[in-house]
């Protein structure tokens, strides 16, 4: 059973990104913001998949993992949960909007960097715990470490003052940066799939 939820975390996952990655080409943000609440459940599957196999010399890696990707689901519910409800539907004055509205480049973005860092994070402590044998298994354990080196952009550029709704080219710079951020993460979310489909079947 545990090894069932953590596989149906990594295709939730993996289709999550990959409708992610579709909705932004399209210029459709509703959808944006809906599959990318889908990331974080799924992502919370597979890491805690990886906990529950996790031996005792790795057990504080796999505690921190999980409890960064609980921190992780949190910030981007509550930002992408705004854009889907009351960004969309209330009338929220210039203020609030400048706020809540991801678009705009303000707190919720700030939030939603910081999301993404802690998400890092929890790539790179879940890394650790990971027991490599197979040569898929190694590349998994080195595509989710060195994932954690987006932790220091995210967490970085919201205080650094480096994304702005005045700076020139925001909307396709971003964009780049998520397409190329959805093409790196995709291959986790597959072998991540099929590190649970070979530990199921021993």
């Amino acid at each position: 059973m545990n090894f069932t939820v953590a596989k149906i975390g990594a295709v939730i996952t993996a289709l999550s990104v990959i409708g992610f990655a579709i909705c932004m080409l399209i210029e459709f943000d509703f959808g944006s913001y809906l599959v990318s609440m889908f990331i974080a459940f799924g992502f919370v599957m597979m890491i805690a998949g990886f906990h529950a196999e996790s031996d005792n010399e790795h057990k504080v890696a796999a505690n921190t993992a999980l409890v960064l990707s609980g921190v992780y689901t949190v910030l981007i519910l509550l930002v992408y949960f705004a854009q889907t409800t009351a960004v969309r539907l209330d009338s929220l004055g210039e203020e609030a909007l400048r706020i809540i509205d991801y678009k705009r480049l303000g707190l919720f973005f700030s939030y939603d960097l910081l999301g993404y860092g802690v998400m890092s994070l929890a790539t790179f402590f879940i890394g650790l715990s990971i027991n490599a044998r197979s040569r898929l298994d190694k590349w998994l354990k080195w595509l989710l470490m060195f994932h954690g080196v987006f932790f220091i952009g995210c967490f970085l550029a919201p205080m650094l003052g480096m994304f702005s709704s005045k700076m020139d080219g925001a909307d396709w710079i971003g964009m780049l940066i998520l397409e190329v951020w959805c093409i790196y993460f995709l291959p986790i979310c597959i072998l991540s799939y099929l590190h649970f489909a070979n530990t199921s079947n021993k």
